[in-house]
């Protein structure tokens, strides 16, 4: 659903061909019951709007919500915020390799393809490895950006994890500093003053004679930390082999961001976005 706040009085039609909609898209989404004002379904484009009013536009069935080039699924889209699955294999933003098979890019681009008028884009908020799958979000202008990313310690995130082995302890936390290379690997180091403290809460869902499926509490948002972290009690990421890991059997990490949790930066309410774990996590995890 996209939503949007009328800054002032005018005509619906006039408000959402202002922000990019063509008059043909709008009888489309108006046939199919999809524009709503104050949670009301309009009947007729020319419904009159005042300052404050929300509209909300729903997806109707033929709309997919999936960007075909990356396969990068839309959750929940607003003016503020967008919160997007990712698929693991693709960059959060570009490197020196690659500068347009990234999230960053090709969201921008459907936003621009979308409705060229409207101007939208993306701003990043945090990101996920390459080989990391799963939720993320993205603000829509500057100042959600620095509203998200100033109470991001607040932030719940969980992952899926499959690693080699199963811990000792079914249940832990994992507490260390975390220090990065000039090789870009981060480590563990107790002495350095440049260290920063990181903290990761694990749990074992199901285990096999290989692996273990772990439910993983992000407390810091450390780079690397889960790989860190689960690499330092012996157990690491299953494909990670940046990290110790001896085996590969997702030909990419046994990593996914489940759950999202956080404030609403422009209305206060509460956001919660949960994704299904991949099926070859528990088909690993249990064989």
């Amino acid at each position: 659903m996209t939503v949007f706040q009328a800054k002032t009085e005018s005509r619906l039609i006039d408000y959402l061909k202002d922000s990019g909609y063509t008059r043909t898209r709008l009888k489309q989404l108006l046939r199919h019951r999809a524009i709503e004002v104050n949670g009301e379904v309009v009947k007729n484009l020319d419904h009159p709007l005042r300052e404050g009013d929300t509209i909300s536009l729903r997806k109707d069935k033929k709309e997919s919500k999936v960007i075909p080039s990356m396969g990068i699924k839309i959750v929940y889209e607003d003016d503020a915020v967008i919160v997007i699955e990712k698929p693991a294999g693709v960059l959060t933003i570009a490197s020196e390799a690659e500068k347009t098979k990234t999230v960053y890019y090709q969201l921008n681009e459907f936003l621009t393809q979308r409705a060229p008028r409207a101007r939208e884009r993306i701003f990043i908020v945090h990101r996920l490895d390459r080989d990391t799958s799963g939720l993320m979000v993205f603000a829509k202008n500057q100042a959600v950006k620095r509203i998200l990313q100033g109470s991001w310690k607040r932030v719940e995130k969980r992952y899926y994890a499959v690693v080699e082995g199963t811990p000792e302890r079914k249940e832990g936390e994992i507490e260390s500093r975390l220090r990065e290379t000039k090789s870009l690997k981060v480590y563990s180091d107790r002495h350095s003053d440049e260290a920063k403290p990181a903290k990761t809460k694990y749990r074992v869902l199901t285990q096999s004679r290989e692996y273990a499926l772990l439910d993983v509490i992000l407390e810091t948002g450390r780079k690397n930390q889960i790989r860190v972290h689960l690499a330092d009690i012996g157990h690491p990421v299953a494909g990670d082999k940046k990290y110790g890991a001896r085996t590969d059997p997702f030909r990419c990490l046994g990593l996914h961001a489940y759950l999202l949790s956080f404030t609403h930066p422009v209305t206060g309410k509460p956001m919660r976005f949960e994704s299904t774990m991949p099926n070859r996590f528990g088909m690993i995890a249990m064989r």
